[in-house]
């Protein structure tokens, strides 16, 4: 029963270039993955959580390629929207994709270097650690201001996100650029936030939720890495919202497959 209360509690709780490869104590081969899914649910494989996000070939004409994250409330909505920009702006197929659920923005991670979704065991616990929910990927630097548009539209009309119900620093908003706010684009950021009435702060780590305040956090994202979610997390439906579709959910298990995304060592279904 723990288990099921764990995967239905999901993003419903309230209580690193720095990316990168966690590294399994036991290596798992791709023949033997689905065996591996079926028989440890729940399991903790030890590695290191930060990683880094890699597009598959086609990306490779995209010039200056740079990782980034955006978070605005539950991130399985936000990944879903990327997921669409990356489509549409970067005109990537699915096995191309990088958009990835992660956490960012605090300043610590356990001494096994993991930072994990709320568990029963108390491992690593994302909120306790000071990090907020986030999608990571990654886009050519002169693409940054197109998905800053996109980013920016997550919010209504009085600039709060589409899950106000969940409160807490885990759910502030904030983005992550190499560089943070001196980054190269990021006065076409900043332009983007205030076309819909958003004011944009250096994040200091750590930081207080935003809910009620029209702002968004700036990280700095060599200083404040993205770390990876657990595979549960990823292409998963969201809870506000009709599901996405079997289509949308297969892709990531095809992740998993091809390297995209990572075993994090966290409490998981793989």
């Amino acid at each position: 029963m723990k288990t099921v209360y764990f995967l239905l509690s999901l993003c419903l709780a309230s209580p690193a270039s720095a990316y990168t490869t966690p590294k399994p104590n036991k290596p798992t081969t791709i023949s033997h993955r689905r065996a591996f899914l079926s028989k440890i649910a729940g399991a903790t494989i030890a590695a290191t959580s930060a990683v880094t996000l890699n597009p598959s070939s086609a990306s490779a004409a995209d010039d200056n390629l740079q990782n980034v994250y955006w978070g605005a409330g539950c991130y399985w909505h936000v990944q879903h929207e990327f997921i669409l920009a990356e489509r549409s702006i970067l005109g990537r197929k699915d096995n191309e994709l990088t958009s990835l659920t992660g956490y960012a923005g605090g300043f610590k991670t356990d001494s096994e270097g993991r930072v994990c979704y709320h568990n029963f065991q108390s491992i690593a616990d994302y909120g306790k650690l000071g990090h907020g929910e986030v999608v990571g990927m990654t886009i050519p630097e002169s693409k940054v201001e197109d998905f800053a548009v996109e980013y920016f539209n997550l919010f209504g009309d009085k600039g709060e996100r589409a899950d106000p119900m969940d409160k807490g620093g885990e759910y502030r908003s904030l983005l992550g650029l190499p560089g943070g706010s001196k980054h190269p684009a990021f006065a076409q950021v900043e332009a983007a936030g205030k076309a819909r009435g958003m004011a944009l702060v250096d994040g200091k780590g750590n930081d207080p939720d935003t809910l009620g305040k029209r702002l968004v956090y700036v990280y700095d994202s060599n200083k404040f890495p993205f770390y990876q979610a657990e595979f549960y997390h990823q292409y998963h439906n969201d809870f506000l919202t009709p599901a996405y579709g079997k289509e949308y959910n297969n892709l990531a298990e095809a992740a998993l497959d091809d390297g995209r995304i990572k075993i994090t060592g966290c409490p998981d279904r793989v």
